[in-house]
């Protein structure tokens, strides 16, 4: 059985973000073009399918590391800021981006809130594991060829 670990991650999540185009609920909000990732940033994001990359990203972190939350992707999608000459700084990633693409994948049907102990977060549904399984299947069939 094929599945993302036997993939190279670049081309699952281009696959990927080409597949969830297909999904009419995933669509990027209008003021998503205006919105800097993170605030170590300094542009918006120049990609044009920029919100389905991201989408596909968080779909494959989920898949891997089970059950996240916004503030363990926040973390995962920040970066270091240059500021000059004091030293470089971490800072967290946007969360209402992976908020509202977390909103996204649960009215699609990929994803459902789970809580595990006293952690909350989303994990990954059935459809969803089918879905990234047959695209990992697709990617892996591509390149042998």
């Amino acid at each position: 059985m094929v599945n993302v670990f036997d993939t190279d991650a670049n081309e699952f999540i281009e696959a990927l973000s080409t597949e969830l185009k297909s999904f009419p609920k995933i669509i990027a909000p209008e003021w998503a073009k205006f919105v800097k990732t993170s605030a170590s940033k300094e542009k918006t994001p120049t990609q044009e399918n920029f919100w389905h990359i991201r989408t596909a990203s968080i779909l494959r972190f989920i898949y891997i590391h089970g059950p996240k939350g916004v503030s363990r992707l926040r973390t995962k999608y920040g970066s270091r800021k240059n500021r000059g000459t004091r030293q470089e700084k971490t800072f967290k990633g946007s969360g209402k981006i992976i908020r509202v693409i977390l909103q996204q994948l649960e009215e699609e049907g990929l994803l459902r809130k789970v809580m595990r102990g006293k952690r909350k977060g989303r994990e990954l549904t059935p459809k969803a594991t089918k879905l990234l399984d047959n695209t990992a299947y697709k990617v892996i069939k591509n390149d042998k060829k």
